[in-house]
C-alpha cells in the first residue's frame, strides 16, 4: 500500500499540473471506485475547479470550488492505485478525470480497492486521525507516546496516533532510533522518544527525496518508480547482515504486519 512518502510524491507531481484547472468529465469504469453512487459523483465533479491539492495522511485531497461552493474529492489509493498524468487507459483503468487544457488523470488499480469520495468537506472519520508525522512537535509526540501502553510498532501503525505512517517507515524509524519494535511505549523515556521522533521525520523526508518505495507496482504520476527500497536498513532484509553491526536482520509479526529489525542494534 502506498504510504505517506509515496502519496506525498504523487501529490507533488500532480499539483503543478492540476491546480487551477476545471474538471470537464469524470468517468468511472469500475463503478465501485466511487464511494456511493458513481453517477452522482460524476455529476458532482463536473465543472469543479481544483483550487488546491494536498495530502492527508495516506489520502489525496482535491480542494474544489464551483459557483462559490467548496467541496473536496478524497482519493485513497489503497494497495495498488496510482494516478498517471495523460496516461494511456488500459485493462486496470478504473477512473479517468478529464481536465481543461488537455490534461487527464488516469487512475489504474489492479486490485480495485482504491476509492474516490466526493464530499462537502473532509469526512469526520479522517478528521479523527492523528497529527501529521512531519508536523507533530516533540512535546506532543512524547505525550501521545506516554499515553499509550503497547508495543511501539503497533502504536506507530495506529492511524489515530499519527496519520500516514506505514509498515516500511515504522521499521526503518525504529531501527534508526535503536528501539526494538516490541518495546512497550510505557518504557520509552524522554531521550529515546526524542530519538524516535527525529528518526520518523528523517526517514520520511529521506523517502520523499527518493520518490518513495517501490515494492510491487507503485509509480509516481509520471510512471517512474521510487528508489528508497535501495536504501532501507531492515525492511525486506530478512536474513541479511545488518549494515551497522553485522548481525542478522530478523523478521516477526506485530499487529498482523511483518516486522523487520536488528536484535543487536535495537533494544527493548
Amino acid at each position: 500500500m502506498p504510504e505517506l512518502p509515496e502519496v506525498e510524491t504523487i501529490v507533488r507531481g500532480l499539483r503543478p499540473r492540476v491546480v487551477g484547472r476545471r474538471i470537464e468529465n469524470a468517468e468511472f469504469r469500475w463503478a465501485r471506485t466511487a464511494k456511493g453512487d458513481a453517477d452522482l459523483t460524476t455529476a458532482g465533479l463536473l465543472g469543479q475547479r481544483i483550487t488546491a491539492l494536498r495530502r492527508w495522511g495516506k489520502y489525496i485531497v482535491f480542494d474544489l470550488e464551483r459557483e462559490g461552493a467548496a467541496s473536496v474529492l478524497v482519493v485513497h489509493l489503497r494497495m495498488t492505485g496510482n494516478f498517471l498524468i495523460n496516461g494511456e487507459p488500459g485493462p486496470w483503468t478504473r477512473a479517468i478525470l478529464t481536465l481543461d487544457g488537455g490534461v487527464s488523470l488516469v487512475f489504474h488499480d489492479i486490485r480495485k480497492f482504491g476509492r474516490f469520495e466526493w464530499a462537502p468537506e473532509i469526512p469526520p472519520r479522517l478528521r479523527e486521525l492523528g497529527p501529521e508525522p512531519l508536523e507533530v512537535g516533540l512535546e506532543e509526540f512524547r505525550q501521545r507516546l506516554k499515553a499509550r501502553s503497547a508495543q511501539v510498532k503497533a502504536v506507530l501503525l495506529d492511524q489515530e496516533f499519527l496519520r500516514g505512517l506505514g509498515n516500511i517507515y515504522c521499521d526503518e524509524a525504529l531501527f534508526r532510533s535503536g528501539i526494538h519494535p516490541r518495546a512497550n511505549t510505557a518504557r520509552i523515556g524522554p531521550k529515546r522518544a526524542a530519538r524516535l521522533h527525529q528518526a520518523i521525520q528523517e526517514v520520511l523526508r529521506d523517502a520523499i527525496e527518493q520518490g518513495g518505495t517501490t515494492v510491487m507496482n507503485y509509480v509516481n504520476s509520471e510512471g517512474t518508480q521510487g528508489y528508497f527500497q535501495l536504501k532501507t536498513f531492515v525492511y525486506g532484509k530478512t536474513g541479511e547482515s545488518c549494515k551497522v553491526c553485522g548481525g542478522r536482520i530478523s523478521r516477526t509479526a506485530i499487529g498482523g504486519r511483518t516486522t523487520h529489525y536488528c536484535g543487536k542494534c535495537q533494544r527493548g
